[in-house]
């Protein structure tokens, strides 16, 4: 596998569809950068947000999930708990190609804030916003901007095309939109 550089990562957005919206080049005037690097996408965190809450004392279970442990939010900036969890989304769709397989690591500034940033690889030929999923590892609330960079994509080239894509064994999260919670 071979790491896929700007060059790449641009033609493949801007004549395929790879990456909608784009943004060509890196943003970083007042704001935590997003856009194409050298060797990769740092995505947009979107305004929409899904926060832990305890309220109700809910139980997280994957095989049985409620959404009675969250509260949404529409904001600018979410603000985290001490010691919770956020869901929130990309402003970017993605379709990955067949032959790719995309891997996404938090933004060294949020990093060193104590916040996770933790994305599940993006399989070949899967497609939708992605789901991010913020950690707030520290005692003290966290802060969030929304339309700013959250993480950032890096695109591995296989050595062959696989026998099975995600889309050819339709799965479970194949086209979602919006923040998007468990599924069994």
């Amino acid at each position: 596998m071979s790491v896929l550089p700007d060059t790449w990562i641009r033609k493949m957005a801007l004549e395929h569809g790879m990456i909608s919206p784009f943004t060509e080049t890196m943003k970083r005037d007042g704001v935590i950068s997003y856009g194409v690097s050298s060797y990769g996408y740092d995505a947009r965190v979107s305004d929409e947000f899904k926060i832990f809450t305890n309220v109700d004392s809910a139980i997280v279970d994957p095989k049985d999930f409620s959404d009675v442990g969250f509260v949404d939010r529409k904001v600018d900036q979410c603000v985290i708990p001490p010691n919770s969890f956020a869901l929130a989304r990309t402003v970017e769709y993605f379709k990955i190609p067949r032959d790719v397989l995309v891997i996404c690591l938090g933004k060294s500034t949020y990093a060193r804030c104590g916040i996770i940033v933790n994305v599940t690889p993006l399989e070949p030929e899967w497609e939708g916003h992605v789901t991010l999923e913020f950690s707030n590892t520290t005692p003290l609330p966290a802060r969030i901007y929304a339309n700013e960079g959250a993480c950032q994509f890096i695109f591995l080239k296989a050595e062959g095309v696989c026998e099975t894509s995600y889309k050819d064994r339709k799965g479970k999260y194949q086209g979602q939109q919006g923040v998007t919670l468990p599924r069994l």
